[in-house]
């Protein structure tokens, strides 16, 4: 042990005091090229390493990153991020959060191995940091002689301990039917609110990085919550979609319509095939980060096909005849009770010609019980054509047809499969296509309601005519086409079709 002198102890009191060790590693990126020199960096991770940049310097507490799926987001962040910031300060104790506790235990276990394989051995590359020999799960570990580490939890899990220095959530949705359950975005929410934020230390920065599957998944919430302007939101669209005419600018510099360099080696040509393999919800869900597109959320207004000259003719005795239609059925969404706030009974006439539907009549009044056993009579009555009576066989519907059995012919009760969000799901490609036709407004003035109750599904205050819709719909085109039924109407189509094989794909 040395020994100072008197003099030596009072004259290092004076000295200034020693610089603070540069990081090794400037970026989250930097770190992953020297782990791996094949890995690929893009202008998008470049802005990604930038706020995570931010991050850790204090600059940014609150940040969101949106991009399109399989394009390196999350091993940037997720994996590289922590890892990352622990070589800068081993003391910081990191919080992953993922919608399943295998997910999130992956990210831990890969940070985890990162370290354990990276320890300057066999002429690895040193990241100066060790697993604690007695701490080392991939659910939980610690490093030795520090207090930081990696605790990995799932959604529905409890971030129980100490507090976290730092918290990632990624992709607190598994998939488009999580999304579409307000069941569990509310989990999502109440884990954010009563574990997530309970659990942070002061000034704890989050991270939470995913896909965007809906309007009001835990990015929309927060960014609608009172503290929206603390968070910083860093999306990258799949196609640049801004408007410089509004000022509005792509965040990496890029012209409108231009496609991302890809992570993967997508061509062009492949971000197109995506977009039109996908879908317009998807496509602006999941690869702009918009999840509600302008022109409506499931159903985009665009979409409607019109037509202006009635299909049927008034006969002597009041009733419609649709002329030359292949099929006519009314279909039903009933009500459980005639309060203000309850949804409407609504009651639709569909014609099918051919591969196209069209709706032809409806009703739609808050209605009791014994006025909607009236409006349902009267409107058999006035389309006798409509043979096929579709019913929800929930609510007052059930009762409905329990009343009106031995009167009204042919009425069928529906049970939506898999529920109404994804009946409404399954015949958004028919109405894309142009194959569903609404009347004029001069025709029928309340399909303007029709069209913003669909352009607000699945969120808006109402959906019992997109309900009576997308029941319909089912039955005239989606169940046909899925057992292979020729509903075409057109007897010379199969001479055209002769020497030509169908794709099963």
């Amino acid at each position: 042990m040395t020994v100072l002198s008197p003099w030596e102890v009072a004259s290092r009191q004076f000295q200034p005091p020693a610089e603070p060790e540069a990081p090794k590693w400037a970026t989250p990126g930097q770190l992953a090229l020297a782990i791996d020199p094949t890995t690929i960096q893009t202008p998008a991770l470049d802005l990604i390493d930038a706020a995570l940049v931010d991050v850790a310097e204090g600059r940014c507490d609150r940040l969101v990153i949106t991009m399109p799926p399989q394009e390196g987001k999350s091993t940037r962040v997720t994996t590289m991020g922590p890892l990352w910031m622990l070589t800068r300060n081993p003391d910081l104790r990191i919080a992953i959060a993922c919608y399943a506790q295998d997910l999130a235990d992956e990210f831990g276990r890969n940070i985890r191995n990162h370290i354990t394989t990276n320890d300057g051995t066999d002429e690895t590359l040193d990241l100066g940091l060790r697993i604690a020999p007695d701490n080392g799960a991939a659910r939980r570990w610690r490093l030795d002689g520090h207090r930081g580490g990696v605790r990995s939890v799932g959604i529905t899990s409890g971030l129980t301990g100490k507090p976290a220095d730092a918290l990632f959530i990624d992709d607190p949705i598994k998939d488009m039917r999580d999304a579409d359950s307000k069941a569990w975005r509310e989990v999502v929410w109440g884990f954010w609110q009563a574990v997530a934020n309970t659990r942070l230390a002061p000034g704890a920065p989050v991270v939470i990085i995913l896909t965007r599957w809906h309007e009001d998944d835990l990015a929309g919430r927060v960014l609608d919550a009172e503290d929206a302007g603390r968070w910083r939101v860093l999306n990258i669209p799949a196609q640049a979609d801004h408007d410089p005419a509004k000022g509005e600018a792509d965040p990496l510099g890029r012209e409108p319509g231009q496609f991302l360099q890809s992570a993967r080696g997508r061509s062009v040509e492949q971000w197109q095939q995506i977009r039109v393999a996908v879908g317009s919800r998807v496509w602006n869900a999941l690869y702009q980060g918009k999840p509600a597109p302008p022109e409506g959320d499931l159903f985009n207004r665009a979409w409607w096909r019109e037509y202006r000259d009635p299909r049927w003719v008034v006969r002597d005795d009041g009733s419609h005849w649709a002329i030359g239609a292949d099929e006519l059925l009314l279909s039903w969404d009933m009500t459980f009770k005639d309060l203000d706030s309850s949804d409407y009974v609504v009651g639709q006439v569909w014609g099918r010609w051919g591969l196209q539907a069209f709706l032809l009549d409806q009703i739609r009044a808050r209605m009791a019980f014994v006025e909607t056993r009236k409006a349902f009579k009267a409107l058999a009555a006035k389309w006798p054509q409509a043979v096929l009576k579709l019913v929800e066989d929930k609510a007052n519907g059930t009762a409905v047809i329990n009343s009106l059995a031995r009167s009204v012919q042919g009425m069928v009760p529906v049970e939506p499969d898999g529920g109404k969000a994804a009946r409404a799901s399954a015949v958004v490609p028919f109405i894309e296509a142009g194959q569903v036709f609404l009347p004029d407004p001069k025709l029928c003035p309340w399909v303007g309601d029709f069209i913003d109750e669909a352009a607000a599904f699945p969120n808006g205050a109402h959906d019992d005519q997109v309900d009576a819709m997308s029941q319909a719909l089912n039955r005239l085109l989606l169940a046909p086409l899925l057992s292979g039924d020729h509903i075409v109407g057109d007897e010379d189509l199969d001479d055209e079709l002769d020497g030509y094989e169908i794709s099963p794909y």
